[in-house]
């Protein structure tokens, strides 16, 4: 079981994803946009953020930046639905450990997550 935590402005999104990884065992808290998940990463410590590129105060890249930077051992997946936002982060691969694109399926997600979390990292 690993505490994820779910960044995403769209209320159907985050019920979707916290119903999925509940559903996998998963302690999951969510974060209506980035500022607030910065003050959830404050607050408690988690395995997992997974965070929509593009919300409202504070994007996923600024918040994953910002995360990765304070947390360094905190795993990150980010979202989006937009194809030019995949343009954003070509260079910064080496924060994140996946992008999955929208709309996703259950087994889409959980995969993401299950790959991220257990997967060993590349060699270096």
């Amino acid at each position: 079981m690993a505490r994820i935590l779910v960044a995403d402005d769209e209320a159907s999104v985050r019920e979707f994803i916290v119903r999925a990884l509940r559903t996998r065992g998963h302690q999951v808290t969510v974060a209506g946009d980035g500022a607030e998940a910065l003050e959830r990463l404050e607050q408690k410590s988690y395995d997992l953020l997974l965070t929509d590129i593009v919300m409202p105060v504070l994007d996923g890249i600024a918040l994953a930046l910002k995360a990765s930077k304070e947390y360094p051992s905190l795993r990150i997946i980010l979202m989006t639905g937009f194809a030019a936002e995949l343009q954003r982060v070509r260079n910064l691969d080496a924060l994140f450990h996946g992008l999955i694109t929208k709309p996703f399926g259950l087994d889409e997600i959980c995969d993401a997550v299950d790959k991220a979390l257990y997967d060993p990292p590349p060699p270096l």
